[in-house]
């Protein structure tokens, strides 16, 4: 190519980058994808046991109605600034329920891991302006619009038997929070969480131990604690050899002793 005809190829592709659309990046906005039809069979609802007593056409129907949703590690489901009145059922990942009090700080409600339904107060006709809902790893979650929910849920009475145990158990574990919060030392309550995450927590395939992926702020989020002091707790766990301490995760090393620290009151 001569000097000329390469000169005029590096001013076309120099045109073409400038004048290409590019995506302005704006921090209010999360990044929310629907994932791209796969032609294989995809649903939310078939692996939940709340949804075991639809037939087969209702979970093809609400299969139609609610595409899979990837949010991104630290983006948010809903928010009190971003309401969405909808039902949640999360396919992949992990979600985090939140409340912010008045003076900022952060008590996390539950930590979901998949299979989990969320925004279950739509079921009784509440909204959720309360909570926040936060992806705390890349997670695929399915949303069913109120309508949906009313249709298919609302008008068969064993589904509206098993969202009210539903509803209650979750009265039931926010009510034994508080008490283990106001009446319990931090290392048995710590101790009692860690012992709770294990049991959705896969086991090593060579050492047979368990691990949770949790930061020490989701932890002390959870236990409605502040950071420092749950990890002077975490340090004191690894010193006694009940766990050891990775990037991000907690591998449980003594259960049993976890189990007896779980049960101190003092």
């Amino acid at each position: 190519m001569t000097a000329a005809g390469l000169n005029a190829a590096c001013s076309t592709t120099i045109l073409s980058a400038a004048t290409r659309p590019s995506r302005v990046w704006a921090p209010h906005e999360q990044e929310v994808e629907i994932l791209a039809e796969t032609g294989e069979p995809f649903s939310c609802l078939n692996a939940v046991e709340l949804f075991a007593d639809l037939t087969t056409e209702d979970i093809a129907a609400l299969d139609r109605t609610s595409p899979p949703r990837l949010f991104h590690s630290g983006a948010l489901v809903f928010s009190q600034a971003q309401p969405v009145s909808a039902l949640f059922i999360l396919k992949a990942g992990r979600i985090r329920i939140f409340r912010v009090a008045e003076d900022g700080k952060a008590l996390t409600i539950a930590i979901l891991e998949p299979g989990a339904v969320f925004g279950e107060m739509l079921l009784v006709g509440q909204q959720m302006y309360d909570n926040y809902a936060e992806a705390i790893e890349d997670s695929t979650v399915c949303q069913l619009s109120a309508a949906d929910v009313e249709e298919h849920f609302l008008s068969n009475p064993r589904m509206a038997v098993k969202i009210s145990r539903l509803l209650g158990e979750q009265v039931a574990r926010l009510e034994e929070r508080l008490a283990d919060m106001a009446l319990r030392p931090l290392s048995a309550r710590t101790a009692a969480t860690l012992l709770k995450l294990t049991e959705a927590a896969p086991r090593s395939r060579f050492t047979q131990s368990q691990s949770v992926k949790l930061t020490h702020e989701q932890l002390a989020g959870l236990l409605g604690a502040t950071r420092e002091a749950t990890s002077k707790t975490m340090s004191d766990f690894a010193t006694r050899n009940l766990i050891r301490q990775g990037r991000g995760r907690i591998i449980i090393e003594d259960p049993a002793g976890l189990r007896r620290t779980s049960r101190t009151t003092f």
